[in-house]
C-alpha cells in the first residue's frame, strides 16, 4: 500500500513555527559564518524517549557552530531490520540546522550527544538510547565510509523522511530527488503520528 501521506499536503496538525520564533533564529543565524544546511534523524526506544529526544535537540543547540532550525513532529516507529516485537517501538523526529562545523565534525558532535545519553553500541541494529544520524550536509555526495552522504539508507525509512517532509515539503535528498516522490514508493510501513506528543525549538 502505497503511503497516504505522501500524496496530500504536510500533516494538518503540523503547526507553524511563530514568527517571532524565526526572526530570533534568523538574528542567531548572524553569528554563523558560511552556514551550511544539515538534516539530521533523531530516534529513541529506551527510556524517557521524549526527554531524550528534546535534550539531544538541545544539546545540538548548545554546540558552537550550529543552530536548530527546525524541529519536526514526532512519529511513534516500529524497529528498522530485526523481528517484529523483538524490541520497544521508538520515538523518531528530525531536524534541520545550520552549520559552520564540517561533516566530520558535526558526526563527532552527534556521536558525542549520543555518548552523553548513554549510548551503547552493542549490536547492529539494536535497542539504543539515543540515536543521531546526519542525513544529509548540504549537496554533499560522498561514499566516505566514515560518513557516507547522504546517509546511505535515508531513501529507504519512512521514518526519517516523513517528518522531513513536515519540516520541508519541497525537501530534497541529494543523489534520490525530492522526499515527496521517495515518499511515494515506500509503503505506511508503522509510523504513526503522535500529535499528542511536542518537541520544541531550543531558545
Amino acid at each position: 500500500m502505497s503511503a497516504s501521506f505522501a500524496a496530500g499536503p504536510s500533516d494538518p496538525t503540523v503547526q507553524p513555527v511563530p514568527a517571532s520564533v524565526v526572526q530570533q533564529v534568523d538574528a542567531a543565524d548572524t553569528t554563523l559564518h558560511n552556514p551550511q544546511r544539515a538534516v539530521i534523524a533523531l530516534g529513541s526506544n529506551l527510556g524517557n524517549r521524549l526527554e531524550t529526544l528534546q535534550g539531544a535537540i538541545d544539546a545540538l543547540e548548545d554546540t558552537p557552530g550550529v543552530r536548530v532550525k527546525a524541529v519536526s513532529p514526532v512519529y511513534e516507529t516500529e524497529p528498522w531490520g530485526v523481528e517484529p516485537d523483538s524490541q520497544p517501538s521508538y520515538f523518531n523526529a528530525v531536524v534541520v540546522v545550520k552549520t559552520t562545523l564540517p561533516p566530520s565534525s558535526l558526526l563527532e558532535r552527534a556521536h558525542a550527544v549520543e555518548e552523553a545519553f548513554h549510548r551503547v553500541r552493542e549490536e547492529h541494529w539494536g535497542a539504543r538510547t539515543l540515536d543521531v544520524d546526519i542525513v544529509a550536509y548540504a549537496d554533499v555526495v560522498s561514499a566516505d565510509p566514515h560518513l557516507t552522504l547522504p546517509h546511505p539508507r535515508a531513501h529507504q525509512r519512512a521514518f526519517v523522511l516523513v517528518p522531513w517532509h513536515d519540516v520541508d515539503p519541497q525537501a530534497q535528498l541529494p543523489g534520490h530527488g525530492p522526499v515527496a516522490g521517495l515518499l511515494t514508493a515506500l509503503a505506511d510501513d508503522g509510523v504513526t503520528p503522535r500529535a499528542d506528543l511536542e518537541l520544541r525549538l531550543p531558545e
